[in-house]
């Protein structure tokens, strides 16, 4: 049965696999966007939550971002952060199924998962994320930080969608299949 409030993982890949170098640097995303920045807008239009993992929250507030996502309720999962870089920022420190079902009972729009590998991991563990929207950005970077911390599953996913821009960026739209 469809929730009515979906919690969607969106983020881009290097072609092997890989969201960010060993040492969390992003730079090879750095390039030009197309006009429709890959069908971001619309997307985060779709959204009024955001969820990031310690390592993605202190990664962004190093770069100037202690805000986040503007107009957006900003999560940050910690167990020992205590205090955020942000007022507009919320630190949960409690399992992540129980704050995803408490979220999911709120009325909203759907809820990003920005990431990053051991928070998408935690939410697949629990059986909390519904879908991947993976931008398949065409470099290969060698080694760094993986899509989802290694952890022992076997998950199916159901293809929604699939697109490609003229840069050579594919986007792969998932469901979870439960």
């Amino acid at each position: 049965m469809p929730r009515s409030r979906k919690i969607v993982f969106r983020g881009a890949t290097s072609v092997d696999g890989f969201i960010a170098r060993p040492d969390g640097s992003v730079e090879w995303l750095d390039r030009p966007h197309p006009k429709d920045n890959y069908g971001m807008n619309e997307f985060y239009r779709s959204i009024d939550t955001c969820i990031l993992g310690r390592k993605t929250y202190d990664f962004a507030v190093s770069h100037g971002m202690p805000d986040f996502y503007p107009g957006k309720k900003n999560y940050v999962f910690s167990r020992t952060l205590k205090k955020a870089a942000s007022p507009k920022v919320t630190i949960i420190s409690e399992d992540v199924a129980s704050f995803a079902q408490r979220l999911r009972g709120d009325k909203g729009k759907d809820i990003w998962l920005v990431g990053g590998a051991e928070i998408i991991a935690a939410f697949l563990d629990c059986g909390q994320l519904d879908e991947f929207i993976i931008h398949v950005v065409p470099k290969m970077i060698g080694e760094g930080i993986p899509l989802v911390a290694p952890r022992h599953r076997d998950l199916s996913l159901k293809l929604l969608s699939s697109k490609k821009w003229p840069d050579g960026d594919v986007e792969l739209h998932y469901r979870v299949i439960t």
